[in-house]
């Protein structure tokens, strides 16, 4: 999804996607730029993430390259409340998302909703 090949047998960091909306934390595609897949927050500007958070050599490796220069990932919502935002794809990628992934508790997390980087519904389903 989002531009990403499922590489289910790669390490982390080096392509492994199993990790995308598989979580809690792990629920923003992000699409970005080529010059700042490198990006690794070693200034701390996002908190609670890593430091060496270095993602550049997975997203190359995990990107389709037929959808052009730069790539996606499915980043980490920590921060994306405040306002502006101060998560990983706002301030290490400088990127807005492409959507984020919410399950919903109304039919006790079965069911999800899609929404665009302004909260705009973009779908909605039931696996």
């Amino acid at each position: 999804a989002g531009g990403l090949r499922d590489l289910p047998n790669a390490r982390p960091g080096q392509g492994y996607t199993g990790h995308a909306f598989n979580d809690y934390n792990h629920c923003d595609l992000t699409t970005m730029l080529g010059d700042v897949q490198d990006e690794s927050n070693a200034d701390g500007s996002v908190a609670e993430i890593s430091r060496s958070n270095l993602l550049g050599p997975g997203i190359r490796e995990a990107s389709l390259p037929e959808l052009g220069e730069g790539g996606s990932w499915s980043t980490c919502t920590n921060g994306c409340a405040s306002d502006p935002p101060r998560d990983v794809a706002h301030v290490q990628f400088k990127s807005k998302i492409a959507f984020k992934l919410v399950w919903t508790p109304a039919d006790n997390y079965s069911s999800f909703v899609l929404v665009d980087d302004d909260g705009k519904l973009l779908r909605k389903g039931t696996p």
